[in-house]
């Protein structure tokens, strides 16, 4: 008999084993025997919980953005009560997420979604509902509270968190090769550092 539980965690290892072969393959070369295989599944197993490839395809690549979702929500959790050194805390939480950012499992993501989007449109839509866009208003949040406490100069926590992000990111896409090229943890606290530096410039208090 299988559990309600044995089957979710089945259900899972299938997206995991999935993605990883995805990932390696793409879209294209994968097959399902593979899939199966590389979750620890009979090839039947696969398809009782995913009817097709295209719908494992797609499952697996939401699922892969939820988790990665789920790891920047974490890392942003210091932000709710920074203590009294704030720039250190923005520190923090910006290193915590360009390591999530440059971590292999985020950078097939991105590979996914670029060399497939012409055959999914809709991968686009999956990838960002799952991820940047909760990502950013909950970032903005915590900048309207810490606005509200005085320690920011936000009227616009929204575009405030879009340009700490795109001051995080777009360092590291260009220095990383989008995601092809290793960077080291000292280089990756040095954009974080730059990072932190112009949005305190642009946002903190005026007597910072």
């Amino acid at each position: 008999m299988v559990t309600a539980r044995g089957r979710i965690d089945k259900r899972q290892a299938i997206l995991d084993g999935a993605f990883t072969v995805f990932a390696r393959q793409g879209y294209a070369q994968a097959c399902v025997q593979e899939i199966a295989d590389e979750a620890g599944v009979a090839k039947p197993t696969v398809y009782n919980h995913l009817t097709d490839k295209a719908t494992l395809f797609r499952h697996a690549v939401q699922a892969a953005a939820r988790t990665s979702l789920d790891q920047r929500l974490a890392a942003l959790e210091p932000l709710t009560d920074p203590g009294p050194d704030l720039r250190a805390t923005l520190e923090e939480v910006g290193h915590r997420l360009v390591l999530l950012h440059a971590d292999e499992r985020s950078c097939a993501l991105r590979r996914l979604l670029h060399s497939e989007i012409t055959q999914f449109p809709d991968l686009l839509d999956i990838v960002v509902e799952s991820g940047p866009q909760r990502l950013s208003q909950a970032l903005a949040d915590r900048l309207a509270r810490l606005a509200l406490a005085g320690r920011l100069r936000v009227t616009d926590p929204d575009q405030a968190a879009e340009q700490l992000l795109a001051l995080l990111v777009g360092p590291l896409e260009a220095r990383s090769r989008m995601g092809t090229r290793q960077i080291g943890d000292a280089e990756l606290r040095e954009i974080t550092r730059a990072a932190v530096r112009t949005f305190l410039f642009a946002f903190g208090p005026a007597d910072a």
